[in-house]
């Protein structure tokens, strides 16, 4: 009898082995991203994340992301041909992900419906932004408005009202305190200037911009550098920058303020597992985990906001998702509010590189003239 039970012991030992092997085989133990997104939102995530596989799966997991613009990414991504040296994509415009999969570039999304199905097909009028693929290849993870940073004791010393509208940065005074990059640098700063364009139309658009040339100070080398140079003081306001990116400065410390203008263009952030990642299975449980509760309460204490209508920005006095709400106008869900977009997606894609090259002729090239 003790030697029975002793065998059973044993298998059963065994068999709880086994399934532990299991369930810890279910995904890779590495995951790596490409990425355009802040580290202000991928590192705290991939780091949640890899805690996250430790509890579910006892593994222990290495991450990383490369970051670089999405113009950058996307050509990085064409280069590979279907041999990709990292996992995920994610951020950016999302007809750029549109091509990539028709070039067969992307994986097919698997993960759960219900996960997918949380999430409205767009969001905004007259022109839908679509929130996530039809089909499955790709999807949104949370809502980031582009918009306008500036440093509001700058703006007094100056005489200048606090801005609310893209019109506001022609402002007179501000010649020479304007912050931007240019688009063949930034996604973000590409979607604004099509904002721009197809408000006004071409010529009136390009008028516009060449007189955002002449108020312009410095064109940085990235996005992320805008917000830098007016949290310091440098320049009065910045043009084109993403929100999260500008309250990893207010949370810095500094004195910045965020405004994103009605008609600014709102981005799903999309995310995909690239076509040949070598570790697809970890891949897809980060999309689902950046899709669940969990995964949003992170981002959202990052100052963008939920992909979904079931939540919204909430925390404690004090909080980081507090500061967040206060920093961007008291905004806790862009499902509260109606959401105006003139941004036609293809349009611009159809003309990408287009306007990039009148751009660097007609703005960056000139841009001494511009300002005399």
């Amino acid at each position: 009898m003790v030697r029975r039970m002793k065998t059973l012991a044993l298998a059963f030992a065994s068999m709880s082995l086994a399934a532990g092997l299991a369930v810890a085989q279910q995904i890779e133990d590495e995951l790596t991203l490409i990425t355009p997104v802040a580290k202000t939102l991928t590192d705290p995530t991939l780091a949640d994340f890899a805690k996250f596989a430790k509890e579910k799966w006892n593994i222990t997991l290495k991450t990383s992301a490369l970051a670089a613009g999405t113009p950058v990414a996307y050509g990085r991504i064409l280069e590979w041909k279907g041999r990709p040296e990292v996992d995920i994509f994610w951020g950016g415009e999302s007809a750029l992900f549109d091509k990539l999969a028709e070039q067969k570039l992307l994986a097919r999304l698997d993960i759960p419906k219900a996960a997918l199905d949380a999430i409205p097909t767009t969001i905004g009028k007259p022109k839908p932004i679509y929130l996530k693929d039809p089909k499955g290849f790709w999807t949104g993870t949370v809502l980031e408005p582009y918009g306008l940073v500036y440093h509001p004791k700058v703006l007094a010393r100056l005489g200048v009202p606090e801005p609310k509208d893209w019109d506001d940065l022609l402002h007179p005074k501000l010649k020479g305190h304007v912050a931007q990059c240019a688009p063949s640098r930034s996604s973000s700063s590409h979607a604004t200037y099509e904002v721009i364009l197809q408000r006004d139309g071409d010529d009136k658009g390009w008028e516009w911009l060449k007189r955002l040339g002449a108020n312009t100070g410095i064109f940085t080398a990235r996005s992320r550098d805008v917000p830098s140079v007016v949290a310091r003081g440098e320049f009065a306001a910045g043009f084109a920058v993403p929100s999260y990116m500008a309250f990893e400065d207010r949370l810095a410390g500094f004195e910045l303020k965020f405004v994103a203008p009605k008609t600014a263009w709102i981005t799903p952030e999309p995310i995909a597992v690239l076509a040949g990642a070598k570790h697809p299975k970890a891949a897809m449980a980060f999309i689902e985990y950046l899709l669940s509760e969990r995964g949003q309460r992170v981002a959202m204490e990052r100052g963008v906001f939920p992909i979904t209508p079931k939540f919204r920005v909430q925390g404690a006095p004090g909080s980081r998702a507090e500061m967040a709400v206060e920093f961007t106008g008291g905004i806790r869900s862009y499902f509260d509010i109606d959401v105006v977009n003139i941004y036609d997606d293809d349009k611009a894609q159809g003309r990408y590189e287009k306007v990039n090259e009148q751009f660097r002729k007609d703005i960056e090239s000139a841009w001494e003239t511009l300002k005399k």
